[in-house]
């Protein structure tokens, strides 16, 4: 079957940064389902993996971690999928990426595609929407109200991926007032269009643009990216006995900082239930088949805002270029092999 890979870690520069190959068809066991992909989305972690995660010797890693395509076949203990469903998700960690024509995973963490969406539009969504939705409601909890800013919600990074789609579910699935970041005018309008009510540039102090806002301290913050940057200004908008979330991936962080205000911390990674075959795994399929169901009533919309064309190492290697440059807003999509 067609895939892309790399056999050496290295920068997207190099001109063997990813390949175009060819690898024997895998067969799906237990709960596992096969999809034939139809289209994939490119995610920080992708370009994360490629830089700094090699291969075993003489052998090449596939990459990706979004995909939506056709139930191909099913494991012998599958239950909630059968050949010809069309299907979306975003795979874990451990296994061979989506890049690939045909590919294994674990059927609990996959859901029903929406029916308004292509693949390609689709393919955009899992990824994001799986850790934007485990951020506002496992983590942050952001229906149980903090003791005091319970009103509003600041999102640090409103036009990346997670952030635009968070902003979606908040303003569907929660009364709160969402704060986002943007910097350039046209990721000010992206973050606009997404639902944010007010949108401050992260450019800038962020606690003094939260505070010109005129808005009683947010109990809520959910930061996706520079973390380490923006720690100092987060602790002093905050409200006391406020939670705080991120995704990135920081320096280490003195949280000593945020002992004062009683400040809870917490971490999420949507792979963590994949790797560690949590009890709750199964919960990934739920939550992306109630991300399905609101894309289908006009709630949410894809956050697709580039198609880079066919899933080649050529196209794949300009999609990583555009994440590495910080530069994309919403999310880049190929699609067919």
């Amino acid at each position: 079957m067609k895939a892309v890979g790399y056999r050496n870690a290295g920068p997207v520069s190099d001109s063997q940064a990813l390949e175009d190959i060819t690898l024997p068809v895998p067969v799906p066991t237990g709960r596992d389902i096969r999809v034939a992909v139809r289209a994939v989305s490119v995610n920080p972690v992708d370009t994360k993996i490629r830089r700094g995660v090699a291969p075993p010797p003489g052998e090449h890693k596939v990459v990706g971690w979004d995909a939506a395509g056709v139930v191909d076949a099913v494991g012998p203990e599958a239950t909630l999928f059968k050949p010809g469903d069309e299907v979306f998700y975003a795979g874990s960690l451990d296994r061979p990426g989506t890049n690939s024509a045909l590919h294994i995973v674990d059927e609990r963490i996959v859901g029903r595609k929406p029916r308004n969406l292509n693949f390609a539009e689709a393919a955009a969504l899992p990824l994001t929407a799986i850790t934007a939705w485990e951020a506002l409601f496992d983590r942050l909890k952001v229906t149980v109200p903090t003791p005091e800013g319970a009103g509003s919600i600041l999102v640090v990074g409103g036009a990346g991926g997670v952030g635009s789609i968070a902003i979606q579910i908040l303003r569907q699935l929660t009364g709160l007032t969402i704060i986002a970041t943007a910097s350039r005018p046209e990721t000010q309008a992206w973050v606009k269009e997404m639902g944010a009510h007010h949108v401050v540039d992260h450019r800038k102090p962020l606690n003094e643009e939260v505070k010109r806002l005129g808005l009683s301290a947010p109990g809520f913050v959910f930061s996706t990216t520079e973390t380490d940057k923006h720690l100092d200004a987060i602790v002093d908008l905050m409200a006391p006995q406020g939670r705080f979330c991120l995704i990135d991936d920081p320096p280490p962080l003195d949280i000593m900082k945020l002992k004062r205000k009683s400040l809870s911390l917490h971490w999420e990674l949507m792979f963590t239930r994949p790797l560690y075959g949590t009890a709750d795994i199964e919960e990934q399929h739920r939550l992306l088949n109630s991300v399905s169901a609101m894309v289908e009533e006009g709630k949410i919309r894809t956050t697709m805002s580039a198609h880079f064309g066919a899933i080649t190492a050529a196209n794949l290697l300009k999609a990583h270029a555009l994440i590495e440059s910080g530069s994309a807003r919403g999310k880049i999509v190929l699609e067919g092999f």
